[in-house]
């Protein structure tokens, strides 16, 4: 939704009005001219970023407190579920843990005689948290020559005393997914399962499943590589105080993120999945994406609706309020339409486009060339909303991809969402430690993000992975791509 100006003094104006005076003012030295014209620049700069919000830029919501909040519609229904709505109410269970009796005092009964009618019965559930110890016992057997035969321990019990699989399931899905600290951590086993554990087996824990995800990172790669649609989003990370870059290739289905020192082709490159890309690539037009031509491009046209509204609320652009618009008519369009248009749909919404950006000419023309500056090298420099205008034109095809093609969607959501957590555990970590602990969270997050697609929970997939064994829909995956140990 577009907001309209609400500031009651036009900045863009008032500063256009003084660049005029100052331009036409013979009395005035070339050095105040330069300097009130460096000022101007400061007060357009500050007057940009104070009007920036979630609404027209990349900020998210939660670094937006004063946002306008929508209004809920007035409905006739009464609160709470509907009828038809599936309820998530406790139903009973047939074979209760515990059971406990309840006689009647018959010194409260009226005299008379009574036979038995049965029971009335209410379940209470809760859970039971408690440290549970097995101890394994091999029998030894001394011949009478002296030597001891030991029976084999199971092949996972290695030592005197260890963890087993559910306490490193539950500490990698309290410090990975649920991003607590290592310390918190290791107060919540102490008081609440009696169970010591340090911040160093945490990390552990953490390490052990990175390993155990080795073959889960070469099956997530080879499926990526051979989606329909893909999208790929990348994101700054603070390592310990240098600013590194998490990339993300993901689908529907399947997740994959991973950090490098870098944000260009390097990373991309290293990652290995978009030089093999033919499907269709949705991104939020980073200009390296373009280097993988095999590939059709389909540009994110959330990120183009916040741009709009930038550039219709600070500068006073009526044709980008209209292009938001229109760029929202034609989703509807195609979400009602099954998710692609005919032929002449296209056709037509395509002229629609094109005559709008036409006139998006004539309010929002190029810089013009003055003799100064003719003999300087490289691109004269755009407004912002000069340079979006720009991209429209140029990467039509890319913006209105998802109109004819029903694998291109029209945002590129599913990779935003997949990379938000590492924003969030940035914010409650404020950094991580090192190279290797971003390396560790981005494989377990990319294995969790992936097992939740695939319907597994959580829990089930943390306690498979470190019982030595694979969730189905990833074991039959390796087994189609032969990928394996060996």
């Amino acid at each position: 939704m577009l907001l309209p100006m609400t500031n009651s003094v036009d900045i863009n104006q008032a500063v256009k009005e003084a660049e005029e005076l100052l331009a036409n003012d013979t009395s005035a030295s070339p050095a105040l001219k330069a300097s009130v014209k460096m000022l101007l620049i400061v007060v357009k700069m500050l007057s940009d970023r104070l009007g920036l919000n979630s609404l027209n830029s990349n900020k998210p919501p939660a670094s937006d407190p004063n946002r306008e909040k929508r209004p809920q519609t007035k409905s006739n229904k009464p609160r709470g579920g509907q009828p038809g709505h599936p309820g998530k109410n406790l139903e009973p269970v047939e074979d209760p843990d515990k059971v406990c009796f309840i006689k009647l005092d018959r010194r409260t009964l009226p005299k008379g005689t009574y036979t038995d009618g049965g029971y009335e019965s209410r379940q209470v559930f809760d859970i039971r948290i408690s440290r549970s110890v097995t101890e394994y016992r091999a029998q030894v057997l001394i011949d009478e020559s002296g030597r001891r035969f030991v029976a084999d321990f199971p092949q996972k019990v290695t030592r005197s005393t260890q963890y087993g699989a559910s306490v490193k399931a539950n500490a990698v899905y309290m410090s990975i997914f649920q991003l607590i600290p290592y310390e918190r951590v290791e107060t919540h086993f102490s008081e609440l399962f009696d169970t010591p554990i340090s911040a160093g087996s945490v990390y552990n824990f953490n390490l052990e499943a990175f390993e155990r995800l080795a073959l889960f990172e070469q099956t997530a790669k080879a499926v990526l590589r051979q989606e329909k649609t893909l999208h790929v989003d990348e994101t700054s990370i603070n390592v310990n105080g240098s600013r590194l870059w998490l990339h993300n290739a993901s689908s529907a289905s399947w997740t994959l993120i991973a950090p490098h020192a870098k944000r260009g082709n390097e990373a991309v490159e290293e990652m290995d999945i978009l030089p093999h890309y033919k499907g269709v690539l949705v991104h939020d037009h980073w200009k390296p994406y373009y280097r993988y031509t095999m590939c059709l491009h389909a540009l994110c046209n959330a990120h183009h609706q916040r741009e709009l509204t930038r550039a219709f609320e600070q500068d006073g652009q009526e044709w980008a309020r209209k292009m938001a618009l229109l760029l929202q008519k034609i989703n509807t369009a195609v979400k009602q339409s099954d998710g692609c248009l005919t032929e002449e749909e296209c056709r037509n919404w395509r002229r629609q486009y094109r005559s709008l950006l036409k006139k998006a000419e004539l309010e929002c023309p190029p810089p013009e060339i003055n003799k100064s500056e003719q003999k300087k090298r490289g691109r004269l420099a755009r407004s912002k909303s000069r340079n979006l205008l720009e991209r429209l034109q140029k990467y039509e095809q890319d913006v209105l991809r998802f109109m004819e093609n029903p694998e291109a969607p029209y945002t590129n959501n599913q990779g935003e969402r997949d990379i938000r957590m590492a924003k969030v555990q940035q914010k409650i970590s404020g950094c991580f430690r090192s190279m290797a602990g971003a390396e560790i969270f981005c494989r377990i997050r990319s294995y969790l993000s992936t097992c939740r697609k695939h319907g597994v929970g959580v829990g089930e997939a943390l306690e498979s992975l470190f019982s030595g064994e694979r969730p189905e829909f990833l074991q039959k995956k390796m087994t189609t791509l032969k990928i394996s140990a060996e």
